[in-house]
């Protein structure tokens, strides 16, 4: 862990910054197309606004336009926000329930969202809201459905049970779960569409998601840094927090609900891609420790990056088909999930 001030912080954060930023650029250039270099510059050149007359467009085959604007910058800008939400949805719970394996799924919000999408595409549902799909809406409101179910069956009274809440959520995960595998099998026709929603892909990017995403996002992730410090004291216990005058239970719901709101619009853009919301918090909480104040925006610039790499992976591993984007997670992820179960076991010993 730096020892240092929130300046060397500050100046790390603005190196992963530009880690990203570099990561992102060369996701542009890469894929199955072979754009030259130059013209990438000049095709995100000259769709800067006030750049139009200023950069000349000879030369430069339509396709090359189409491809870079139309599917690998929103690949690349809907990767990088779909990585900072579940980093910090992961980052947050894990302080909230003091549970070194939470993560965004735990609720079951990402399987609540796959059973949406998956009735959506069986029913063959064509109808579109904002440009977004049937699945991507259905999956929003599955998610949120399941939150509401989960949130339920925790709460007694006006307070609300964290053990209670994991374990509700991994009942309604598996039972999700299990009514998704009953209808691949009935409607193996669908199997193929199903599968690749559930691993996560973003395949069907666009402007629209992003604009849809985006402010759930800014929104989502202020209300998360704004509580960063009350969040700080509850992690040190709940009696410690209510005596020095942190109202825990509104604290708490309100967290949660972001968290769930951030969560489903993730999943309802992206499909279901594990692991995000796990690792990427642990790997910073390493380096910078647990203040939520300073985790939290390491956690949303490195998820971003992470999810960037991922997604470049999962376009160019297996030209010209493509590997769903969780899969991918899920091979850097499991390995790291496997250390630290086996971390927690040696620490109970």
């Amino acid at each position: 862990m730096f020892s240092g001030t929130k300046k060397i912080y500050g100046i790390f954060l603005i190196v992963l910054s530009a880690l990203l930023v570099l990561v992102a650029a060369a996701s542009l250039f890469l894929g199955t197309a072979n754009i030259r270099y130059g013209d990438v510059f000049r095709i995100l050149l000259h769709h800067i606004p006030g750049m139009e007359n200023r950069i000349s467009m000879d030369g430069i085959p339509d396709s090359a336009v189409t491809i870079i604007v139309k599917l690998r910058l929103t690949r690349v800008i809907l990767a990088m926000l779909v990585g900072a939400g579940l980093a910090a949805v992961g980052s947050t719970m894990q302080c909230l329930f003091r549970n070194p394996m939470a993560e965004p799924g735990l609720l079951g919000i990402s399987s609540g969202a796959g059973l949406g999408a998956t009735i959506a595409i069986v029913i063959g549902a064509n109808t579109t809201f904002f440009g977004m799909g049937s699945a991507a809406i259905a999956a929003f409101v599955g998610a949120m459905s399941t939150i509401l179910v989960v949130y339920n069956i925790s709460r007694t009274g006006s307070k609300i049970s964290p053990t209670v809440l994991i374990l509700a959520g991994t009942a309604v995960s598996f039972m999700n779960s299990a009514i998704i595998q009953l209808i691949m099998v009935f409607r193996r026709d669908r199997m193929d569409y199903i599968i690749l929603w559930t691993m996560g892909s973003f395949t069907t990017s666009g402007w629209n998601k992003i604009l849809i995403l985006f402010p759930f996002l800014v929104i989502g992730i202020t209300i998360l840094l704004l509580y960063a410090r009350q969040l700080n004291v509850i992690s040190t216990g709940e009696e410690t927090a209510q005596s020095l005058g942190i109202e825990v239970e509104k604290v708490k719901k309100i967290l949660l609900a972001v968290c769930s709101m951030i969560t489903a619009a993730c999943v309802s853009t992206s499909g279901i891609i594990g692991f995000v919301g796990l690792i990427i918090p642990h790997v910073f909480r390493l380096v910078v420790g647990s203040d939520q104040r300073i985790l939290l925006p390491y956690s949303i610039v490195g998820g971003a990056a992470f999810l960037v790499i991922c997604d470049t992976l999962a376009r160019i591993i297996a030209p010209p088909a493509e590997i769903p984007v969780g899969a991918i997670t899920a091979v850097f992820g499991s390995p790291f999930f496997i250390a630290l179960l086996i971390r927690s076991k040696r620490s109970v010993m």
